[in-house]
């Protein structure tokens, strides 16, 4: 059955990197668990890090139902309860001076509209970003992710700029502060340079790094904006990631986890002196203000507040990071846990595991076949990043289910045990 629904989904869609065709057909989902259509259940330890509080969470399901039966959809040019209190919850959480908030349906929206304010706050078209990063794809989006996108594409926005990435193993902090430098002293035209504080692939910067940025951004009237769609809302331990680094942006977008895994939802949260262009619409979506998808949101962030899901995301990463020290001691193949909270990735031997070893890719598929579902973070490393709603029980099982996984890697290559 599951075999029929997936070629029939490969016959319809058109192919992707990513999501087609597709490994598996889903039947149900609750908490951290994914069923299949065969009765397999998969612990998710990636979700799209739209799962802060799991999947199909009661309290959301039921506020989602209530705001059917109450106010369905509300016109653009209309205001509603649920819009007003989300603007109002997020900007209450905003450390920085007076904000202002946009919504839009998904992140790739949202970061067109930072990018739109940056360009009238300071009437410089062209962009910084970090090559290898990721925002969206959208033209304008996609184009800063990386310098020459697949060429059948064609043309991009003009005037983007790339610099080394922080996480580049040959000192790549410093030579991104140098890049920036560079190319703010050749160009009177950036105006604004976005990037993710801490990167979705789990690099933690060092802590001097984007204060560096911050004060060269300042120096040259850029605005600096934060790109926390898969990093924001309590996932590192604090409510922005942003809070980790030492610096805080001109502007932030959050998305994917907004929207409680249920709805698609994406907020731009800025510097109320940018709200300078009244008369344009810099993100007049038909679902702007929509109340069902605000609601979501609102109800999310009060389930992570009520619950104290973001103390309880930084206390986790610290009984992971032990838990998998304890591994790696008797499992070789198993090499460091980076990230912050539960944005997590463990890093296995790149000498054993990569492009010219044992793929990534089968990793990925033996963690699945035992009950792990997750993605790669790079050519020898995976997602672990569970719900934020993640029991201890839970916990405890999926780390022996990544112990029996890498055992069987280890043996399957031959690298020994250290017991």
């Amino acid at each position: 059955m599951s075999g029929d629904l997936v070629a029939r989904d490969a016959a319809a869609f058109f192919h992707q990197d990513g999501s087609s065709p597709c490994v598996s057909a889903l039947h149900a989902v609750d908490g951290v668990w994914l069923e299949d259509d065969t009765g397999r259940r998969l612990l998710n330890l990636h979700g799209n890090t739209a799962h802060h509080i799991g999947y199909a969470h009661p309290e959301l399901i039921a506020a989602l139902k209530d705001q059917l039966d109450r106010l369905p959809f509300s016109p653009r040019r209309f205001t509603n309860e649920p819009a007003v209190a989300l603007a109002e919850k997020l900007l209450s959480k905003w450390p920085g001076p007076p904000a202002r908030v946009l919504f839009a349906t998904g992140g790739s929206d949202a970061i067109e509209i930072a990018l739109k304010l940056a360009r009238v706050a300071t009437g410089r078209p062209e962009t910084i970003s970090i090559e290898g990063s990721y925002h969206g794809h959208g033209f304008g989006a996609f184009g800063l992710s990386c310098t020459a996108p697949d060429a059948r594409l064609g043309p991009f926005l003009p005037g983007r700029h790339h610099v080394t990435p922080y996480w580049h193993p040959d000192d790549g902090a410093a030579r991104m502060v140098g890049d920036v430098r560079r190319v703010l002293e050749a160009s009177s035209r950036i105006g604004a340079l976005i990037a993710e504080p801490i990167r979705s692939n789990c690099h933690v910067p060092p802590p001097w790094l984007w204060p560096q940025i911050r004060q060269l951004c300042d120096a040259h009237g850029v605005l600096l904006i934060f790109d926390e769609i898969p990093s924001g809302l309590g996932k590192t331990g604090r409510f922005f990631a942003f809070e980790h680094v030492g610096a805080t942006p001109d502007a932030v977008v959050l998305g994917k986890a907004l929207g409680g895994g249920i709805l698609p939802i994406a907020a731009v949260i800025a510097d109320a002196r940018l709200n300078l262009a009244p008369e344009l619409s810099l993100g007049h979506y038909t679902h702007e203000k929509n109340p069902v998808t605000t609601r979501a949101a609102l109800t999310m962030i009060g389930i992570i507040e009520r619950d104290g899901l973001i103390a309880r995301a930084a206390w986790l990463e610290t009984e992971i990071r032990a838990r998998v020290a304890r591994m790696r001691a008797k499992t070789p193949l198993i090499d460091h846990v980076r990230g912050k909270g539960l944005l997590l990735a463990i890093g296995l031997d790149p000498d054993r595991v990569g492009e010219a070893s044992l793929p990534i890719a089968a990793i990925i598929d033996l963690l699945r076949d035992h009950g792990l579902s997750t993605t790669a973070k790079g050519p020898s490393s995976f997602g672990f990043s569970p719900p934020l709603t993640i029991s201890d029980a839970e916990l405890d099982w999926a780390l022996d289910r990544l112990g029996e996984a890498m055992a069987a890697a280890r043996a399957s290559i031959g690298v020994p045990s250290n017991t």
